[in-house]
């Protein structure tokens, strides 16, 4: 698909890709805001050798929400078109996906808990393979599209567990 059939597609409706970018933005910003790599409690972690440069996070993140935003209009639109009902579904499964995502950072930061940000990593994880899932099903390029997103949360997992493991829940 090029440029200017995205651009086409997109025009057809608005409403759509300002809600789904919206929806991601709220995710990104509670998200962030729960965030903090630069506390006391953080900094006394025990970090994996394996994990990614600080500055990586919210270069992937950022990358990540307005793959989801577009991604996510694109299979709205599609499945709007070919199935009213699954485009409630994904709307649906795809609002869950982004308070899950806005939801790990207070689990992990916030509540000071590696346990159930291993937890919520894992849930997250499961969603959006579902969600890459059901993109896929609407157009097999919005499930590829989708696919990092779902390969990071996985990334994500293993990264909160092996924090858990190393530190526990001190």
């Amino acid at each position: 698909m090029s440029l200017r059939d995205v651009v086409r597609r997109f025009a057809s409706q608005p409403a759509t890709i300002v809600a789904t970018t919206g929806a991601t933005a709220a995710a990104a910003v509670v998200g962030s805001l729960a965030t903090d790599v630069d506390g006391r409690w953080y900094r006394r972690r025990e970090l994996p050798p394996w994990q990614p440069p600080r500055l990586a996070f919210p270069i992937v993140w950022t990358t990540l929400y307005a793959d989801i935003a577009v991604t996510s209009a694109a299979t709205l639109t599609r499945l709007r078109q070919t199935d009213p009902r699954a485009a409630r579904r994904f709307g649906t499964a795809l609002g869950v996906n982004l308070a899950m995502n806005a939801g790990w950072t207070a689990l992990f930061f916030r509540a000071r808990r590696p346990s159930l940000g291993a937890v919520g990593a894992l849930a997250l994880a499961v969603s959006s393979t579902d969600l890459t899932r059901r993109a896929a099903a609407a157009d097999p390029a919005h499930g590829v599209a989708l696919a990092p997103y779902a390969a990071w949360c996985t990334f994500a997992t293993a990264l909160s567990a092996d924090i858990w493991r190393r530190n526990g829940d001190s």
